[in-house]
């Protein structure tokens, strides 16, 4: 079965390859495009700055000494829940524009006319897309020395570095951050304007935050369970940053961002019969 499974993810894979290959002029247009958008400026800074602060609270707690000192860096920096409304809002912010701006410029129905299928436009798109999110995580690797536990003496910091919790927290934000974006594509599909579709988008990704507070008033049982399967947060807390991929919320974020994804083909093709 997990052969099987692996067969049907790699020509899944592929697929989706050669049809980004086929709209590559389209992807490299629709990620460049957010170097001319003000408000994807104005998104990398606050990400940054946010970034920043959270981490520079880390390290004051890493150099501490009783109990305000901390052991694992990732979890302290990844618990704040300052740390997931950014991230939650950013992802609205990049995919408010990919469908319904073309819906009210008017550019839709040309873009729809070209040689490419609905699938090659979403996930152009889409891909454009992931393709600035992962730039607004890339200056964060100045801190992976820090929170890989490398030793500083100016710092008083001390211990060795540990790769693995830092590359599965890497991955578990990117495949996180895959499922909002698949989402905020979604939305974006099915509306004309843009504060609308982030609104919504923001609306729907709450979903996969809520679960962290109510599962930390349950002491255990299906409800925890389900809690648990539907935070993001708690994926983090409980797997990711202690080095540790969870196949569970892997799978979540992986149906939940094709099944968007699906949805947006459908929601544009649509528009042929209305």
């Amino acid at each position: 079965a997990l052969a099987a499974g692996a067969l049907a993810s790699f020509a899944m894979l592929a697929a989706a390859g050669t049809a980004l290959w086929k709209a590559r002029s389209l992807l490299h247009k629709e990620f460049f495009s957010y170097f001319l958008s003000p408000i994807a400026y104005a998104v990398l800074v606050v990400f940054l700055g946010v970034q920043g602060w959270l981490v520079a609270g880390t390290l004051d707690l890493l150099i501490a000494s009783g109990p305000r000192g901390v052991e694992w860096p990732l979890q302290h920096w990844l618990s704040s829940p300052v740390f997931w409304l950014v991230v939650l809002a950013a992802c609205p912010l990049l995919t408010m524009r990919t469908f319904a701006e073309e819906k009210a410029s008017g550019t839709l129905e040309m873009l729809m006319t070209s040689p490419l299928s609905d699938w090659q436009v979403v996930l152009a798109k889409y891909a454009g897309c992931l393709r600035f999110y992962m730039v607004l995580w890339l200056p964060t690797v100045v801190y992976l020395p820090i929170l890989a536990g490398v030793s500083f003496g100016w710092t008083g910091l001390s211990g060795t570095a540990d790769l693995a919790p830092v590359f599965t927290t890497y991955l578990g934000l990117f495949l996180a951050g895959a499922m909002f974006l698949a989402m905020g594509v979604c939305v974006s599909s099915m509306v004309r304007d843009q504060l609308v579709a982030a609104q919504a988008s923001l609306a729907l990704g709450v979903v996969f935050l809520a679960g962290s507070f109510a599962a930390n008033s349950m002491d255990g049982g299906t409800g925890y369970q389900l809690a648990y399967y539907l935070s993001v947060p708690l994926h983090f807390d409980r797997a990711f940053t202690r080095g540790v991929v969870d196949l569970r919320p892997v799978t979540l974020y992986a149906t939940v961002a094709l099944f968007s994804l699906f949805l947006t083909v459908r929601s544009l093709e649509s528009r042929r019969y209305a």
